[in-house]
């Protein structure tokens, strides 16, 4: 029920945000016309947004036949966790990452990229797929599926209004500093609607995954070498689609500086940590 809350919250927020920049287009016209597009994209996310996203990524549906290891361990942690069998999905890319996506657990599906399937071991690979089930658990699936569309119309509208300058209610030109700030300060204000939620629930899922699987260590070792794969083979598909990358269980765009303040991820070392502590405290 939290999580719905948040999702509304979100949709309500990232609603605010259209209608701010329609208004900088064209004024209340504009501003109408963006509350309308917005209540049709809260309506597509809601729906049809999981579909997209792994069309983002050219993901293949597989199963006990095309995939039957991997199917099998995705299967048997979601009988342990006492979730829907969701669908599984593999993505042709070098680099290690996997998300998981749906509205809720009756309508998940999870992906993995073909990488991370030949960089982890069967034990690491075991925790990851724990740690997407278990966002799959606490229903932060339809939150980041939603996020990353609507992100993704945000900064489009956004980027629109900052190209083509705005007008106001009486069809006069606005301020072309204006229309370049808003271009800007929408999808960062989008982004950080993303992180402020994404954070905590990493650290959540991979509590979650370390119990689902019985070992925290395994999914601890998996993210020190996905990270360090990461630090040379960016994910190609990600880098146009950047607003998904809340969803991975590492940010392919993460990175130190600036970018790395605004990392919808906690860091790497403090997730490690935490999951080696688990092991410490006997798994809990």
């Amino acid at each position: 029920m939290f999580n719905l809350v948040k999702t509304a919250i979100l949709m309500a927020a990232i609603t605010a945000l259209f209608m701010a920049v329609g208004a900088m287009i064209g004024g209340q016209t504009g501003m109408l016309v963006a509350l309308l597009l917005a209540v049709a994209m809260n309506f597509f996310s809601y729906w049809f947004s999981a579909d997209m996203v792994l069309k983002m990524y050219n993901a293949r549906e597989v199963d006990a036949s095309s995939a039957p290891q991997f199917y099998a361990m995705v299967q048997e942690l979601s009988q342990r966790a006492g979730l829907p069998m969701p669908k599984v999905y593999l993505i042709d890319e070098q680099a290690p990452n996997a998300f998981a996506t749906g509205r809720n657990p009756e309508h998940a599906a999870v992906a993995a990229t073909t990488g991370i399937l030949r960089a982890l071991s069967e034990r690491e690979l075991r925790g990851v797929m724990a740690h997407e089930l278990a966002h799959v658990a606490h229903r932060d699936i339809l939150i980041s599926t939603v996020s990353a569309t609507m992100a993704g119309a945000i900064s489009m509208l956004a980027n629109f209004a900052g190209f083509f300058g705005g007008r106001d209610e009486n069809g006069r030109s606005t301020n072309l500093v204006a229309n370049l700030a808003i271009a800007f300060l929408a999808p960062l204000a989008a982004g950080l609607i993303q992180m402020a939620i994404s954070r905590a629930r990493e650290f959540e899922a991979d509590r979650g995954g370390a119990e689902l699987s019985g070992d925290p260590a395994a999914l601890a070792s998996a993210l020190d070498k996905i990270h360090r794969f990461a630090q040379g083979i960016p994910l190609g598909t990600a880098e146009a689609h950047p607003e998904t990358a809340q969803m991975m269980i590492m940010n392919p765009l993460s990175g130190g500086g600036l970018r790395g303040l605004f990392s919808t991820h906690p860091s790497t070392e403090e997730r490690i940590q935490r999951l080696l502590a688990m092991v410490q405290g006997g798994g809990r």
